[in-house]
């Protein structure tokens, strides 16, 4: 179960941040993609979600 938390933290993460860094809004207002580190930040609570979800569900 911890593999799993972890893998969905640094997946999701790094997903996030590679969203955040490459899709950067021009205004910096967009939540998501203003900043490398904010796409991080949510990508990795989303990739927690789906790694939460999925050990209940099994």
């Amino acid at each position: 179960m911890i593999l799993r938390v972890i893998l969905g933290l640094l997946i999701g993460g790094g997903l996030g941040a590679v969203t955040g860094y490459y899709g950067q809004c021009s205004s910096g207002t967009c939540p998501l993609t203003s900043t490398w580190w904010r796409g991080a930040i949510y990508g990795g609570v989303m990739g927690l979600m789906v790694a939460i979800s999925m050990w209940r569900n099994h």
